[in-house]
């Protein structure tokens, strides 16, 4: 059976409140509530089968020990969980697992220790690590996307994938958190360059850029995740939902029930 496409709604934490960024800048932070749970709980309602949660504190190096604290929570709604931010060493990990997450997401620790990524699929398995591959104008950015790592979304693609890795997220940093529609067209190129399935994130606006993600679900896109425009109300998720039902009809309830997406 096809694996499914699957919609994330994001739950971005900032000293444990629920948060969204804009472009990824720290100073340009919206917030939009303080209970992660209550924000979850509206989500897994609507009929979400995974929350993306990340530790953004953790990104920018400080830790994000409430972050943490509201991890078991948000992973024991009904929603299978991908947790990312800060994640740096197979303890990091570990602890995630152990507190409910199904995934989690490696972001500049796979582009600074490329050794961390091959050790985490063994421990773990493959199905239960997910790439950030977080790029500016196709050029991955890494500590919270402050810093340029000289290398591009692709070749990172490719790296990761022979190095075990099945599934990354692709965010086009400049459009993130700004409503300026999902680059779809970039993260089907991402999939296709490198035999990768993708997530695609960055700029979701309104029910079309869903649309527009489902166009390329064939050349490897995976999955879309939304944030602002969720909170901000300008996309229903129980319309995207459905549309992705539709449109993706090969969505299977036995793949959503193992956790594997």
């Amino acid at each position: 059976m096809s694996e499914p496409f699957t919609i994330f709604p994001a739950v971005d934490l900032r000293e444990g409140r629920v948060v969204r960024l804009k472009l990824g800048d720290p100073h340009q932070q919206t917030g939009f509530g303080d209970e992660p749970l209550a924000a979850a709980r509206r989500w897994v309602a609507a009929g979400a089968r995974w929350l993306h949660v990340i530790n953004l504190d953790g990104a920018f190096d400080e830790g994000g020990a409430a972050n943490w604290r509201a991890l078991p929570g948000l992973s024991q709604l009904g929603a299978h969980v991908q947790f990312g931010g800060g994640v740096r060493a197979l303890d990091d990990i570990a602890r995630a697992l152990e507190a409910g997450a199904q995934r989690v997401i490696l972001g500049t620790a796979a582009v600074e220790n490329p050794d961390l990524v091959v050790q985490a699929i063994e421990h773990f398995g493959a199905q239960h690590i997910v790439v950030a591959i977080d790029a500016r104008e196709g050029m991955v950015r890494t500590r919270g996307w402050q810093k340029d790592s000289g290398l591009s979304a692709e070749a990172l693609g490719q790296q990761m994938k022979a190095l075990g890795v099945e599934t990354v997220l692709h965010t086009d940093i400049g459009r993130d958190g700004v409503l300026s529609g999902v680059n779809a067209a970039a993260s089907a190129q991402l999939a296709q360059k490198s035999g990768l399935r993708v997530i695609a994130s960055g700029g979701v606006a309104s029910l079309e850029d869903i649309r527009r993600v489902l166009e390329h679900a064939d050349k490897g896109l995976a999955g879309v995740i939304t944030g602002r425009a969720l909170y901000e109300g300008r996309l229903d998720l129980a319309e995207a939902l459905a549309l992705a039902q539709e449109k993706a009809p090969q969505v299977g309830q036995n793949n959503e029930d193992t956790g594997v997406m």
